[in-house]
């Protein structure tokens, strides 16, 4: 049939684009603009090959072939089918398995049901030779396109090339209509609110006085730097020691500034970043305060209508990095309380999240493939965003109706 179709090998695009706009092919030093990106390969197939557009297949990796954000983004693109291989962690390095497997077969079966007239190939892979082959055979036209290159030089299988019908490059300029490469800053997070505690979150490694003693634990810390000027490892102009880990609340709560209240906490409990305790108290001690308790979660707060436009919401523009998720959940969660008063009970709990909100903004992030397939729970340090952009969406939407929590 006269049209065109498009098979993009998603790790070769976008890692070919992060060499040439970042210097290394980490896909981690980019960003997509995915819509950009689907309308440019239509346009241009649909102009190479002067045949209509009967589908953009897009092929990547993913974790146990859980779809990412970006998946859930192009698979309800029209004309965008999203196809999944397995990407495993080995010696350090992530790997596609079963991606090349994937697009031979989808190559060769179009070819053989001659739903097309003519395929457009963005990879680089050799082992898509025996499936071009195939489909030349069949009597489809095969047009390889390729990333420019950042040295000059191939970035492609030398066989692919020559067995190729047409050859096209995606040079710098097309590239950056959808794809720029990240600034490095320096820092993880956002610039700051204007409350330090959240500045002493995203900015202050876990302190020494936080695995010292108690006594150590009650020496007064200094106001912490603006998480923009300190480097990381470096506050008030001293080195501080890496850490092993991320602080916990009750670690965070020796980092308020001078004067502010002691953290209201039981005096034999302890506090930690799980969702599913909360508080883990010791024999003897209260549970978790009565007004934490009463305060609504998000499913209680919505209905039907919103969260069908809280998913659409999620698989279009959200992009499930977790400190926004965080302030997506925040923003919905204030948006949609009935009375605002719960609010200001939620700053006094401050930096703990009672645990039934927590745990459903944990289960939240869930979705976004935020989950270490190892053990099924979220990476300690994507814990610590969350609820980082949490408590800055609280900040900043409190800040703007009453000033600043704590005043």
């Amino acid at each position: 049939m006269d049209r065109c179709i498009v098979l993009v090998d998603a790790g070769y695009l976008l890692g070919a684009a992060a060499s040439l706009l970042a210097g290394e092919p980490s896909r981690s030093r980019i960003t997509v603009d995915h819509s950009a990106l689907i309308q440019g390969l239509r346009e241009r197939a649909e102009s190479d090959t002067e045949r209509p557009l009967l589908r953009i297949y897009w092929f990547d990796g993913a974790p146990d072939r859980v779809p990412q954000p970006e998946h859930r983004r192009l698979r309800v693109m029209p004309r965008v089918t999203v196809r999944l291989g397995a990407l495993t962690r080995s010696d350090g390095r992530w790997a596609q398995k079963g991606v090349d497997a994937a697009m031979h077969a989808e190559l060769t079966e179009l070819a053989r049901n001659r739903a097309c007239s003519d395929v457009v190939l963005v990879t680089g892979d050799g082992d898509l030779l025996p499936g071009m082959m195939a489909a030349k055979e069949h009597g489809v036209a095969v047009h390889l396109w390729a990333v420019q290159a950042a040295d000059g030089d191939y970035n492609q299988s030398e066989d692919l090339v020559a067995e190729a019908d047409e050859r096209r490059v995606l040079d710098r300029i097309w590239i950056t209509k959808a794809v720029q490469a990240k600034e490095l800053t320096g820092v993880c997070a956002p610039a700051p609110a204007p409350r330090p505690e959240i500045a002493a979150i995203l900015s202050a490694p876990l302190p020494e006085s936080a695995l010292a003693t108690g006594a150590d634990r009650a020496r007064p810390p200094a106001p912490p730097h603006h998480p923009a000027t300190a480097s990381p490892g470096e506050r008030n102009g001293e080195r501080v020691p890496a850490t092993k880990g991320v602080p916990t609340p009750k670690d965070l709560a020796a980092l308020r500034g001078p004067g502010a209240p002691p953290a209201k906490e039981p005096a034999n409990a302890t506090l930690r970043w799980s969702s599913d305790k909360g508080w883990v108290d010791r024999p003897g001690t209260p549970a978790e305060p009565p007004e934490a308790a009463a305060l609504p979660t998000l499913a209680q707060l919505t209905t039907a209508e919103q969260r069908w436009a809280d998913r659409e919401e999620d698989i279009t523009t959200v992009g499930g990095d977790p400190f926004e998720v965080g302030q997506v959940f925040a923003r919905r969660w204030m948006g949609r309380l009935p009375e605002q008063h719960n609010v200001q009970k939620l700053a006094t709990m401050y930096p703990r999240i009672p645990h039934r909100v927590d745990g459903e903004l944990l289960r939240y992030a869930a979705r976004f493939g935020l989950l270490a397939h190892k053990d099924d729970q979220i990476d300690e340090h994507d814990r610590y965003a969350i609820r980082a952009g949490f408590w800055r969406e609280i900040d900043v939407r409190t800040a703007a109706e009453h000033g600043p929590m704590g005043e």
